[in-house]
């Protein structure tokens, strides 16, 4: 089972961009998933989370600009980010719970993808 996170990269501050968070192997789908991003010198810290039943809740920071969403056919969990800011620059990193047995889950963490807001 593998979380490949995508969509990072350079980007004007006021700009967009989205990223992408998709699951892959013998999975039965993902549970709750959320984006999480650690800036240099900074601690981790959790962007935005959706539950399994689509529920969102986001960081002070990026509410109002940010917005996560999830495809579960694809197994595919997004991260719209619109009105970017410079203090956004960050390695952004999901973080999934996937059901990968009948009775059991696990958590996963995708390889981080960096996003850097400058002009």
């Amino acid at each position: 089972v593998q979380l490949q996170a995508s969509g990072g990269g350079l980007v004007q501050p006021g700009g967009s961009l989205r990223l992408s968070c998709a699951a892959s192997g013998n999975i039965f789908g993902i549970n709750a998933a959320g984006w999480y991003r650690q800036a240099p010198g900074k601690e981790r810290e959790l962007v935005a989370g959706i539950s399994v039943s689509g529920r969102t809740n986001y960081a002070d920071s990026v509410k109002g600009r940010f917005t996560i969403s999830r495809d579960n056919a694809k197994n595919t969990v997004y991260l719209q980010m619109n009105s970017l800011k410079p203090e956004d620059t960050a390695v952004y990193f999901c973080n999934a719970v996937i059901q990968v047995e009948i009775f059991r889950n696990r958590v996963f963490w995708g390889q981080g993808t960096l996003v850097t807001v400058s002009s």
